[in-house]
């Protein structure tokens, strides 16, 4: 993907975040009580100043009732059935690296399939707000992930596929000296 494209992002996800804050009719300071995200960092996202990690942004689509998934689907949506590798949408954390392709078409089917590279030695934790709307499965592809659910932790290679249980905090991490590469298939409950 163009640098372009992931400009263009950033900006549908700043953009994204201040209409749902103010769908809420909630403030910088509610949506950082809410979210645990500062009011300083919220009005840099909206400003487009700031790109936000993918802990962050788990937090914010937590506050709002939304998976992540679905708050990056909404600032993706262009209504196409088919999504040609190349038109993919990446988004890369700043903080991590970590990458995230949609893989469906952003119509905002009911099915979502995403593809994400972990590098090495990278760890991404998620609130368990960000898994209440979905049922969700990991699929790994290559490398290996450790996933850690609630008080339960998976050793995930390649080739394994994990039905996540009911919301609970979460981490991915890859111990790996590579990058994981893996699947998320979601579907909205």
């Amino acid at each position: 993907m163009s640098d372009s494209a992931s400009i263009d992002l950033n900006l549908a996800i700043s953009s994204r975040v201040k209409i749902e804050r103010e769908a809420r009719n909630w403030s910088l300071s509610e949506l950082a009580e809410r979210s645990g995200v500062s009011k300083a960092m919220i009005s840099k996202i909206e400003r487009g100043e700031a790109s936000p990690t993918a802990t962050v942004l788990g937090r914010l689509s937590g506050a709002f009732g939304l998976t992540l998934s679905t708050l990056l689907a909404l600032a993706e949506q262009t209504g196409e059935r088919l999504a040609r590798r190349e038109q993919q949408v990446l988004w890369r954390d700043p903080e991590t690296g970590y990458t995230r392709r949609r893989v469906s078409p952003a119509t905002g089917g009911v099915l979502e399939l995403l593809e994400i590279e972990l590098p090495a030695g990278v760890s991404v934790p998620y609130p368990s707000d960000a898994f209440v709307f979905q049922h969700q499965q990991i699929w790994v592809t290559r490398g290996t992930l450790t996933f850690r659910e609630g008080s339960q932790t998976h050793q995930l290679n390649a080739g394994d596929c994990l039905q996540l249980g009911a919301p609970a905090d979460c981490e991915f991490f890859n111990p790996g000296a590579e990058p994981c590469v893996y699947v998320v298939a979601l579907v909205r409950r």
